[in-house]
């Protein structure tokens, strides 16, 4: 569950350019046909459209992508719906419709949603709530019966809400601890003063102090109706059948009248300056402005204005290319009745931010008075379009294309938004640019990074009290679900690989899909700077990274970033690297990716700005609370002088010359340790020979690279805590090393045992924690399994005076994980879990990519997804016991406080 609406991490990290637009504008080009139910009814191809005689409109989309289906159910409610007195109201409502409510306990509700094993949450926005599933297509009768019921009605209890409010309080904590969080809540007051834009969706801890469950459930009851919702649904389905299912279980839902709406009547803005420390390394600096909103007539000319001052040919990126600051460029974020433009700057702790911010004036002056590079129009608006097109390769972003075009965008289907992209003129948007970007309407931010204090260590804690935590057991299901989870099969994996060597050493992998007229790339080197870096040169390969922002040896950083646009594509090039391109381009793009991954710009300027802007940032990052609070967990891990604890240094980076960055890269670019796999619609044969054309001449040098870590020791219980002055919340680290690898055959049993342990809102933890307690807004366990070490991880965020007591109630949970075997149902729960959330791999082609690359980087088999599916299948309680007891040493965490202290 979270709230959105919100631009994230504002602060980009060293050396990492901004993205065109914090917002991702989805889109689908399937064509829309309406259809119907009560109403009229029409089906055109794989979209089946109606509204329902309650008023629920309903949009069914059909994809072959994979066996996996999307709902969404969005209410047209959120914080614009709610007042300044309790702005978090379609907040906390979202939280509570986890809840359960008449007909699905929340039990019930965690017990089913955790065995669908795939993608269930919730987001608040200010004009939108949505739920959304993305589970196996078998599924889909059940995730349309969880909403339904919540349709219906949900429980509002004192003592739930009592419960629940813990941990949104912990949420609001969380966000508050982010500086750039609390200037967005500034900004947006200043930008939309007098409208429900001016809070953000997520609300306040004061307001929720005083907020009450029949307030809540009023506020459901007047918005969660038929009327107000767009239920969308996409993926492996039959567009009739699905229709029947939501006729039967929608249907007789009532409709209601609405509530008046706001209004929203915006005033001009009046410039002004907001100061703030942050805990960034770095500092930054912001200049806003009011856009118009994604449902105004210039919606379309504000975002080709936005990706065109965003983009990396652009005046604003080059900041970060010249030395001027470490990084530049121009982010958006469009709501339906207005939006946000926003030019940052980065500088270095101690800098001086006057001249990034004298250097940004001018770009935008000049771009009010000279107009936009006519280039850049044209690319923006080929690179959108292709956004649009893009949905399809992925079965939750086809949903979402759907629902932004619906309830965000207000138009008929996501296939209108490419004509309105396709008319936007150059003149539009240098008029657009002259009436939005006025000095006078501008909010200037100044960020400035403050040291906290270095780590300290503690005494750490001794053993816990013995909290009892009650075992769960069975949960007896509603009828409609009662036998839905009672056969674990072994998933059959739609994916059928083509797996080639080169000659050279270099392994591509084909996987042919034919969802989407783009083809995705998607490489990696086997590196590992810390072993293959010189003693005394650390920080190389950082520069050589840095370096290949500079383009080719034959085209520079804007006679490539030109290419690319032409190209319609995206493409990256570094020890991992990447490239989409539209299917007809792909010979053209091949070449491209190969030119710049095997001869990057080894400049001399190059080369003297990155190590200027590295000597300017080091400082900062070496003194910041997240930089010592995680060298701190290494140190307290790890042997002394192990190499993964080594990093630049001021000694080191002095010491570096442009002739050490081409020696390394000379070491490690090899196509031996190279990985290449290709997602789409494509003939494998005929990329194979594509590939062999650009990359067959890449040879390596010498014999191949260890790049693996040593095996280490177990390490000693420990404790310390890194202040961190702009922090609220104290976020909390628990880590061990464990003496398995991703090779040992206990590896499966604990994989297992970590689902039933943290896995799902039906997890150990997660009930123990939030559900029961409140201490929690989210808590997490993982493996890191390498090839010669391994590491157990927790981690959860708090109030400072709840951390020993989390972290008790965490201790506990893993003794009793060793003390008994997990029941029958825990047990038939996670597997169920993990294997029906294997389809998901293929569920995208991102997906799809990363999950073959990573096979391939770790040295398995391709078809290991379904041996493991086998070993999970055969597993017993006891051996999950055995496994943890053998493992995992309650007594034996390192713990971690980033914040305040706890007492």
């Amino acid at each position: 569950m979270q709230s959105t609406g919100i631009m994230g991490n504002v602060s980009p990290l060293w050396r990492t350019r901004l993205s065109r637009s914090w917002r991702c504008f989805a889109g689908l080009c399937l064509v829309v046909a309406s259809i119907g139910g009560a109403q009229a009814q029409d089906q055109q191809d794989d979209v089946l459209r109606t509204t329902l005689d309650n008023g629920l409109e309903v949009v069914i989309v059909h994809s072959d992508l994979a066996p996996v289906v999307t709902t969404q159910v969005n209410y047209h409610v959120g914080s614009s719906e709610a007042s300044s007195e309790f702005p978090g109201t379609a907040h906390a409502v979202e939280h509570m419709m986890f809840r359960g409510g008449p007909g699905l306990s929340k039990d019930q509700l965690s017990v089913i949603s955790a065995n669908m094993g795939g993608n269930m949450n919730a987001f608040t926005e200010n004009d939108r709530t949505q739920y959304h599933f993305t589970v196996p297509a078998e599924d889909l009768d059940v995730a349309l019966h969880i909403e339904a019921s919540r349709m219906k009605a949900i429980d509002m209890s004192k003592s739930d809400w009592a419960q629940e409010r813990g941990a949104i309080e912990q949420e609001v904590s969380g966000n508050l601890s982010n500086p750039a969080f609390r200037f967005y809540t500034q900004l947006v007051e200043e930008l939309y003063h007098g409208t429900p834009y001016a809070w953000t969706p997520l609300g306040t801890r004061d307001s929720f102090d005083t907020t009450t469950a029949a307030h809540l459930k009023a506020f459901h009851d007047q918005w969660y109706v038929p009327n107000n919702a767009t239920l969308v649904i996409a993926g492996d389905v039959d567009p009739q059948q699905a229709l029947s299912r939501v006729q039967t279980l929608f249907g007789d839902i009532p409709e209601k009248d609405l509530p008046k709406r706001p209004e929203f009547d915006f005033k001009p803005v009046t410039a002004r300056t907001i100061e703030l420390p942050t805990n960034s390394p770095y500092g930054s600096i912001y200049m806003g402005w009011r856009t118009p909103g994604l449902q105004d007539d210039d919606f379309a000319t504000t975002q080709v204005l936005l990706d065109v001052l965003g983009s990396e040919r652009g005046e604003l990126a080059a900041m970060g290319y010249d030395g001027t600051a470490l990084a530049g460029g121009m982010g958006g974020q469009l709501q339906p009745h207005a939006g946000l433009a926003m030019a940052v700057g980065v500088f270095p702790q101690g800098g001086d931010p006057a001249p990034i911010k004298a250097r940004m004036t001018h770009i935008i002056e000049g771009v009010v008075q000279n107009g936009v590079d006519p280039s850049l129009v044209a690319a923006a608006k080929r690179r959108i379009i292709a956004e649009v097109d893009a949905s399809r390769e992925s079965v939750s972003g086809l949903a979402s294309a759907w629902s932004d075009a619906l309830i965000k965008r207000g138009l008929d289907s996501p296939q209108d938004m490419k004509a309105q992209y396709e008319a936007v003129t150059v003149d539009q948007v240098n008029a657009l640019a002259k009436r939005l970007l006025k000095p006078e309407h501008a909010i200037t931010a100044v960020l400035t990074p403050e040291a906290s204090g270095a780590p300290t260590s503690s005494e750490g804690y001794g053993k816990p009290e013995d909290l009892t935590t009650t075992p769960s057991g069975p949960v007896a299901l509603p009828s409609w679900a009662e036998h839905a989870f009672d056969n674990l099969d072994i998933p059959v994996s739609t994916l059928a690989p083509k797996d080639y060597q080169l000659a050279n050493g270099l392994r591509l992998i084909v996987q042919p899909e034919t969802a989407s007229d783009r083809i995705m790339v998607s490489g990696a080197i086997q590196t590992n700077d810390d072993l293959q870096t010189p003693p005394g040169k650390e920080g190389v390969g950082d520069i050589l990274e840095g370096m290949y922002g500079y383009g080719s040896q034959s085209l520079d950083r804007q006679a490539l970033r030109a290419r690319v646009d032409e190209l319609g594509a995206e493409e990256s090039a570094g020890t991992s690297f990447g490239l989409v391109v539209p299917k007809a381009n792909l010979d053209d793009g091949l070449a491209l990716l190969a030119e710049h991954q095997l001869n990057p710009n080894f400049s001399e300027d190059a080369f003297d700005t990155l190590k200027q802007q590295s000597a300017q940032a080091l400082p900062g990052r070496l003194k910041s609370p997240g930089f010592q609070n995680a060298y701190a967990m290494l140190g307290a891990l790890l042997p002394e002088n192990d190499p993964m604890q080594r990093h630049m240094t001021p000694e080191s980076l002095k010491s570096l010359t442009l002739e050490d960055v081409k020696q390394y890269f000379a070491r490690v670019s090899r196509p031996d340790m190279t990985t290449m796999v290709v997602v789409g619609d494509v003939d494998p044969e005929q990329v194979r020979d594509q590939v062999e054309r650009y990359f067959g001449g890449w040879q390596a040098q010498g014999p191949k690279p260890d790049v693996d870590y040593p095996a280490v020791a177990l390490n000693k219980a420990g404790a310390y805590h890194t202040p961190d002055s702009a922090a609220s919340q104290s976020q909390v680290s628990m880590s061990q090393m464990i003496d398995i690898d991703r090779d040992s055959d206990d590896r499966f049993a604990l994989f297992l045992g970590n689902q039933v342990l943290s896995g799902d809102f039906a997890s150990r933890l997660h009930q123990a924690l939030r559900e029961q307690r409140g201490l929690v807004y989210g808590v997490s366990s993982n493996l890191s399994l390498e090839a010669h070490r391994g590491r157990f991880n927790v981690s959860f965020g708090s109030d400072p005076d709840n951390v020993q007591k989390a972290r008790e109630l965490i201790i506990h949970n893993l003794e009793r994980m060793q003390n008994e075997p997990v029941s029958d149902s825990d047990l038939h729960r996670a597997k169920s879990i993990l294997l029906r959330a294997m389809p998901m791999q293929a569920a995208s082609y991102g997906a799809i990519s990363g999950s073959l690359l990573s096979l391939a980087l770790s040295d398995k088999p391709l078809d290991a997804t379904t041996k493991a599916a086998q070993q999970f299948m055969a597993l017993t309680p006891e051996e999950v016991q055995k496994a943890f007891k053998a493992h995992i040493r309650p007594e034996g965490f390192v713990t971690g406080i980033r914040g305040p202290a706890a007492q």
